[in-house]
C-alpha cells in the first residue's frame, strides 16, 4: 500500500490543523493506521492510532485531549485532527499502515507515508 500525508503547515500556538493521508494499493480496509512524529534532533514517537475498522483508537498522553484520528474506508483516507496545538508539536508527522491490530510501536508498522511537517509559533 502506498500511503500520502498532506496538510501541514505553519500555525501559531492555540490553532488547527488537519492532517490527511491517503491510501492506494491494497484494500484500506484491511489496515491499522498509525499517526508518528520526528521532531529535530529526537526519536520518532507515536501520537494516534486507529484499528481497521475506525472503532478501537488510542493517543499518546500528549496529545489525548487535543487530537483526533479518525478514518473513511470509503475514501482510503485517515484523518488526525490537531487541535491547541502547541510549540511542541513542531514536528514531521507520518502516517503509517500495518495489518491485523493497531499498535503504538513504529517498528510494527510495515508501510509509511512520506511524512508532513508541521510548525507551531509560539
Amino acid at each position: 500500500v502506498q500511503l500520502q500525508a498532506s496538510g501541514g503547515g505553519l500555525v501559531q500556538a492555540g490553532g488547527s490543523l488537519r492532517l490527511s493521508c491517503a491510501a492506494s494499493g491494497r484494500a484500506f480496509s484491511n489496515y491499522a493506521m498509525g499517526w508518528f512524529r520526528q521532531a529535530p534532533g529526537k526519536e520518532r514517537e507515536f501520537v494516534s492510532a486507529i484499528s481497521w475498522s475506525g472503532s478501537i483508537t488510542n493517543s499518546a498522553e500528549s496529545v489525548k485531549g487535543r487530537f483526533t484520528i479518525s478514518r473513511d474506508n470509503a475514501k482510503n483516507t485517515v484523518y488526525l485532527q490537531m487541535n491547541s496545538l502547541k510549540p511542541e508539536d513542531t514536528a514531521v508527522y507520518y502516517c503509517a499502515a500495518k495489518v491485523v491490530s493497531l499498535s503504538t510501536r513504529a517498528h510494527e508498522y510495515e508501510y509509511w507515508g512520506q511524512g508532513t511537517l508541521v510548525t507551531v509559533s509560539s
